[in-house]
């Protein structure tokens, strides 16, 4: 494998790549990866020679198109306007896809695939999520160089802002997943059991488990990704034996950390990381799955998305916006209690991109340390840096490393667009930032730590936007929902953040990056898969839960089964069975989302998961009571 080429540098010249790749004829694909507004990445196989032949056209974006309706879109490359244009990108690194179970015999190497990340063109204009993270990027970096210039002494900063010529933004993810054998079926009462007692959590991990994450270990470094750990996580079963010796009814959950990048490399290192990992568990016999919560009742997938931001001086040297002159004194520079409170004011609108999934918001429940609060926690002195899982933003510190301050976002999962979310991120932060440096640590710190109910001079008045407590144990719902805003419930409510909150939907819009075109896209995309799953998926899904909770039949039932059946028959009946004059819920959600009566669709959904849970609850006591 040391002879492989894993890597082509970004920047590199065209020279270069032709050299690269007539080194290693084994690569012999290209295909160019654009990222729409879900998220998705594309894949096709271009024969080298055609890459080769036309690498001026590929750099220009006229040799490659796709049709719009291939790609999510929702609005900008119709059915009668379909053609997008895809010119490829040098500023990143291009990774190389090996096919392990195809092998040239010549060379004795497996087959390659150049993967090259691209724009995607619709009539003259980048529409694509790597785009607007591209283009938001420079239009904060263009705004914080006037700003440091304008503002040479800032509260906090070490540094000259005069002096200041570049700004750079890092960024990383990690990737929690579900790994289980195919077909098999674990307990979830045993799973929960095994949760609550912390069995899984940092184990020893076995068999073909351990085989498959040494393997996706080794197999990013080569990439250059440099990991720092994989890990059992909290979620999982221990696994079995069979008669062969193997190990067999896998269930169980991962993590893998690696090193921050800059913001659209870490962001394109995500899409590696995924593939990399679904193909190596895959070759080993187990299936990986990446959603936020692929089993109800149990621990889901995060992925923690930390932020970053530095100043390049003349003199070379890198600079945390974020971290104090002083760690033992000041939390932060007033440029990170700016980013900060930028952040947090303006989540309603960046909230929509984090969770546009009915998977994503199952996982944002209170008790399975997902955050549900707009709200921060520094720590209760400078001296000592916070850790509280709690809370949606984190201030991440290390006293003797002021290049590690960061904030890290711990709503988003491993199908969160995070080129959309960094983008909209960095927008709010640029807001709060242009307010900060106006100010003192000492006014920031007031500021951010005020009472709900308190004026302030950038925050809103009725909130809370810091807490050191635990905030699902010290808090009833009422008091989060009055004190950090009430979370939304369905896709609908949060797509309907756009329009509830129009003063920071300018916010994130005013570079012109995350366009009314752009978020008109995201967000129809958004829908239309929302109604869909509800209507293909998971309301058959739960009709067949329906039908499977059947009367038990029994030598000895006892009045407590009868009273229990009766509850469970009129609650099923209600979800699942209509009748002439009345409709089901099932019915009533379903003639909501086909007359596009969302509102009304997302209120039912609401009652159609707490019905579902009831009956699940129920359904439970009553069979364990039967002999």
């Amino acid at each position: 494998m040391d002879e492989l080429l894993y890597v082509i540098p970004a920047n590199s010249s065209k020279e270069a790549v032709l050299k690269y790749v007539a080194e290693h004829p084994e690569i012999k694909f290209v295909s160019l990866v654009g990222i729409d507004m879900a998220g998705n990445d594309t894949d096709e196989k271009i024969p080298m020679h055609i890459f080769v032949k036309d690498i001026d056209d590929f750099y220009a974006g006229s040799a490659v198109q796709t049709d719009g309706s291939s790609v999510v879109l929702t609005g900008i490359a119709t059915l009668n306007n379909a053609k997008v244009d895809m010119p490829i990108d040098p500023a990143v690194n291009w990774f190389v896809d090996y096919n392990y179970e195809h092998y040239d015999e010549t060379l004795g190497k497996p087959v390659g695939t150049l993967r090259i990340p691209a724009f995607l063109v619709h009539e003259g204009k980048r529409v694509d999520s790597r785009a607007v993270l591209a283009d938001t990027l420079e239009y904060v970096k263009k705004n914080m160089l006037q700003l440091l210039r304008d503002n040479p002494k800032i509260s906090g900063l070490d540094i000259d802002g005069s002096q200041v010529e570049d700004i750079s933004f890092t960024s990383a993810t990690e990737l929690e997943f579900w790994v289980k054998t195919p077909l098999d079926e674990a307990s979830i009462e045993e799973m929960e059991a095994s949760q609550v007692m912390q069995e899984q959590y940092w184990e020893r991990t076995h068999g073909a488990v351990r085989t498959a994450l040494e393997g996706c270990v080794l197999e990013l470094d080569r990439y250059g990704l440099n990991v720092e750990m994989g890990h059992k996580e909290v979620g999982g079963l221990k696994a079995q034996i069979d008669e062969s010796g193997k190990i067999a009814h896998v269930c169980e959950q991962i993590e893998i950390d690696w090193r921050f990048d800059n913001a659209m490399q870490a962001a394109d290192n995500e899409i590696l990381v995924r593939m990399v990992v679904k193909e190596i568990f895959r070759a080993n016999g187990l299936e990986v799955s990446f959603k936020a919560k692929p089993i109800i009742g149990l621990a889901g997938n995060g992925e923690h998305t930390h932020i970053g931001m530095a100043a390049v001086t003349k003199d070379g040297k890198f600079h945390n916006l974020f971290a104090p002159a002083e760690a033992r004194k000041d939390f932060m520079s007033a440029v990170g209690y700016g980013a900060l409170m930028g952040m947090l004011k303006n989540y309603e609108v960046i909230n929509p991109f984090v969770s546009a999934t009915n998977d994503s918001l199952n996982r944002l429940k209170p008790g399975f340390e997902a955050p549900v609060c707009i709200v921060t926690s520094l720590g209760h002195s400078p001296e000592v840096p916070s850790r509280n899982r709690t809370i949606l933003a984190g201030l991440i510190r290390d006293l003797e490393n002021p290049m590690a301050t960061r904030f890290e976002l711990r709503a988003c999962n491993p199908y969160t667009n995070t080129y959309l979310v960094l983008a909209a991120i960095y927008s709010a932060c640029l807001d709060g930032i242009q307010m900060a440096v106006k100010h003192t640590t000492d006014e920031l710190l007031k500021e951010l730590s005020k009472d709900a109910g308190e004026e302030g001079f950038y925050l809103e008045k009725d909130r809370a936007y810091r807490s050191e407590n635990d905030v699902f144990e010290d808090y009833t719902e009422e008091e989060r929902n009055r004190l950090f805003g009430a979370p939304p419930a369905t896709v609908w409510e949060n797509m309907q953040n756009f329009d509830n909150f129009p003063e920071k939907k300018a916010v994130i819009t005013a570079g012109g990056a995350l366009r009314e075109q752009i978020i008109s896209a995201f967000r129809a995309g958004a829908l239309l898969r929302w109604k869909t799953e509800l209507v293909a998926r998971i309301i058959p899904e739960n009709r067949d839960l329906v039908r499977k909770a059947r009367e038990i039949e029994s030598d000895w039932v006892t009045d407590q089964d009868a009273y229990n059946w009766n509850k469970i028959s009129i609650l099923r009946n209600y979800l699942a069975k209509d009748s002439i004059d009345e409709k089901s819920l099932f019915t009533l959600l379903i003639n909501a989302l086909n007359d596009k009566d969302y509102a009304t669709a997302s209120g039912l959904q609401v009652e159609m998961y707490d019905k579902m849970e009831e009956l699940k609850a129920l359904y439970d006591s009553y069979s364990k009571n039967m002999l």
